[in-house]
């Protein structure tokens, strides 16, 4: 497993959230909304665990629905569970992304001693 799949299925549930806060969706849009945001790598084959663990956590619930071509797609929302869910991660994310750009040499701000 590669350094960046280590660092992306760590972060990837948020990520995941995120998308789905913004708007309803099924994985296959949510596969195709995470590329063009820049993670090319994730497939939909990646994303349908996440998915199905987000829902078991009940951070998001799915719902079968018409598709206007082919069969009817699960589309899934973010539920209040996963809004604070989402929050804690992004509070999260912001307390250890900023030391760790400093700790790897990423901003030039930093104060020298």
């Amino acid at each position: 497993m590669s350094i960046r799949t280590q660092l992306l299925k760590g972060i990837l549930d948020g990520c995941v959230l995120s998308v789905i806060e913004k708007e309803v969706v099924y994985g296959y849009v949510l596969s195709q909304k995470l590329q063009q945001a820049g993670l090319k790598d994730v497939s939909e084959g990646t994303i349908y665990p996440v998915l199905l663990r987000l829902q078991k956590n009940g951070y998001i619930k799915g719902e079968m629905r018409p598709s206007p071509a082919g069969p009817d797609r699960k589309y899934y929302e973010i539920t209040p569970l996963g809004k604070e869910a989402l929050q804690e991660i992004k509070e999260q994310w912001a307390a250890i992304a900023q030391p760790i750009t400093v700790l790897l040499g990423g901003n030039q701000n930093e104060e020298t001693n």
